[in-house]
């Protein structure tokens, strides 16, 4: 749990933050520029004009009243800029090494869940993009925070290097009792990571709440236009080389057929990405269609996101929830509105694994 109730002069603005936070990830959201950087930087003691109180677990990190103010390096948080900011004369070891207190076990387990263990002895120099970030995720790691501060991690990367750096954030969310605050533009990685999301706007919290709640809210309105995507992590059931596709179990009774991914062990975990315009939303039960995947679902909420709508949907066979995208349009002339019968339909091509 963090408790903030922050004031820090910016050039527009004085950024004023007053939340507790207490899930496992939370994401910090907003148009450029509304402060997001600047509240992890005061978070971490990058801002010495940073005025108020701040509480991580009990400990008091900040209270400018009690004249408490606790420099960077005993707050003990794990930081990892937008630009990865590893130091260019130290090698992929040295930098994970770095600020690790001598924990080998720690750094020891930073580079398992990262999979860095061939970059070892390389200098960042040397390393791609992704590699980089991963570098620096484990760093983040190996410091034993108890708190990991995330600046946009995944912004500069490209789209393949992204879908293959968020199955490690998903590793570190899910292994590392350690709470994330994770700025980010992207709706899609939000609603994959976040069980929350403080939005700000112009230095001021406009909502705090779960992704899927706030998705139609005027600041994402221009992010949710695009990325908006189901990820679901499951576990490999088998493969029908005849058929050409794999299948794997979401839990509940929920089986997803992929195209064929024979490579992939059975029994592994997995994680799946469907694009929301992906899935084809009908009023009624399903019959001769080319799509592999048809669920029985109810509709949960109907949320205008930028020029189209975005729908939340739970499947009567259990497991998590869905989202599928739809034109105003077609949602008037389905008359879907919240506790509506729909079938949902997705073809295996449209199923990817991250």
């Amino acid at each position: 749990m963090i408790e903030l109730s922050v004031e820090l002069p910016l050039a527009g603005f004085t950024l004023r933050v007053e939340a507790a936070l207490g899930g496992r990830l939370t994401a910090v959201m907003g148009p450029s520029g509304s402060g997001k950087t600047s509240l992890l930087e005061a978070v971490a003691g990058l801002r010495s004009r940073c005025r108020g109180r701040i509480v991580l677990n009990g400990e008091t990190l900040l209270d400018e009243a009690r004249g408490i103010r606790l420099r960077p390096e005993r707050r003990r948080l794990g930081y990892v800029p937008q630009d990865a900011g590893l130091f260019p004369h130290l090698t992929a070891l040295g930098n994970v090494r770095f600020g690790a207190r001598g924990k080998t076990a720690q750094v020891d387990g930073a580079i398992e869940t990262l999979e860095i263990r061939p970059l070892l002895d390389r200098f960042p120099a040397s390393l791609s993009g992704g590699e980089r970030q991963r570098v620096s995720l484990a760093r983040g790691l190996a410091a034993d925070p108890r708190l990991l501060l995330l600046d946009e991690p995944l912004a500069g990367l490209d789209l393949g290097l992204r879908e293959r750096i968020l199955p490690y954030l998903l590793r570190i969310r899910d292994e590392w009792s350690v709470p994330m605050l994770y700025v980010t533009h992207n709706v899609g990685e939000a609603l994959t990571l976040a069980d929350q999301v403080l939005l700000l706007r112009e230095g001021r919290v406009e909502a705090i709440g779960a992704p899927v709640d706030l998705l139609s809210s005027p600041a994402l309105v221009r992010e949710a236009a695009s990325g908006i995507e189901n990820l679901f992590t499951g576990s490999l059931l088998s493969h029908d080389r005849d058929g050409g596709v794999t299948r794997v179990d979401l839990g509940g009774r929920v089986t997803v057929a992929t195209s064929l991914a024979a490579e992939r062990p059975v029994g592994s975990r997995v994680t799946l990405a469907i694009r929301a315009e992906d899935v084809l939303v009908v009023t009624g039960p399903v019959e001769g269609l080319s799509a592999r995947n048809v669920y029985e679902a109810r509709v949960d909420a109907v949320e205008r996101t930028g020029d189209d709508v975005t729908l939340r949907f739970h499947l009567a066979a259990g497991g998590p929830p869905w989202l599928a995208r739809l034109t105003p349009a077609a949602v008037r002339d389905l008359r879907l509105r919240p506790g509506s019968a729909a079938w949902l339909a997705v073809k295996s091509h449209s199923v990817h694994f991250v």
